[in-house]
């Protein structure tokens, strides 16, 4: 799959003259696949071999020695080939996996590159000071539309009385109450007994005859 990406961003588009060729790093990850897939059947031409040879080993082991000797020499000449065999594919691989890795940080790349001139082409006709002034208009409204909330939510009083007319309501009350306990004072004066005519005449007749001694008194000191 990454080989037919980068055949598909590497060996197509962009001038005739490339687009006929592939790229340097393509034609090597090509030539790496085909040299694995040699290796990969040479070695299982190798492993074949050496289970042959030690299949051979032990039907002539202790029957026929040369042929048993033989096919060990072959079988360890067969073991060393697979060695190198491994070494070179383990290489190739190493190989393959790391123009891999470094066409894939070389996509990576551009693509961030790509980002960022998209970011710049898209905030290059973004006035700050436009902006400022926005978001200056979006503060003064949300505090307009708190204002409206705080006026809709307060209580509606119907009907409701100044606090000067309460004032002398309750005074006119008092005033009220005052005049029925002056009344209920007067009531009860009235139906108490009168004081004796008598005594009242007694002590204006006494006080008549101080008088009168008084008068003498004075006539004769003179």
């Amino acid at each position: 799959m990454l080989m037919n990406f980068l055949v598909k961003m590497f060996g197509k588009g962009g001038k005739k003259e490339t687009s006929k060729k592939p790229s340097l790093l393509v034609e090597t990850l090509e030539k790496i696949n085909n040299i694995i897939d040699i290796l990969n059947k040479k070695q299982e031409f190798l492993e074949s071999k050496i289970q042959a040879e030690t299949a051979t080993i032990k039907k002539n082991g202790l029957r026929n020695k040369r042929v048993a000797i033989q096919a060990l020499r072959r079988k360890k000449k067969f073991e060393q080939q697979l060695k190198q065999v491994d070494g070179t594919l383990a290489t190739m691989e190493l190989q393959k996996d790391t123009l891999e890795a470094a066409r894939t940080n070389t996509v990576v790349c551009e693509t961030l590159k790509l980002a960022s001139d998209a970011m710049k082409s898209t905030t290059k006709n973004i006035d700050m000071d436009t902006l400022h002034e926005i978001m200056d208009e979006l503060n003064e409204q949300q505090e307009v539309a708190k204002e409206i909330a705080d006026v809709v939510s307060r209580p509606i009083f119907v009907g409701g009385d100044d606090d000067d007319e309460l004032e002398l309501e309750l005074e006119e009350l008092e005033q009220e109450e005052l005049d029925r306990e002056m009344m209920a004072i007067g009531i009860v004066s009235e139906e108490l007994p009168s004081v004796p005519s008598v005594a009242v005449s007694g002590q204006a007749s006494s006080s008549a005859q101080e008088d009168e001694q008084l008068k003498k008194l004075k006539e004769w000191a003179t």
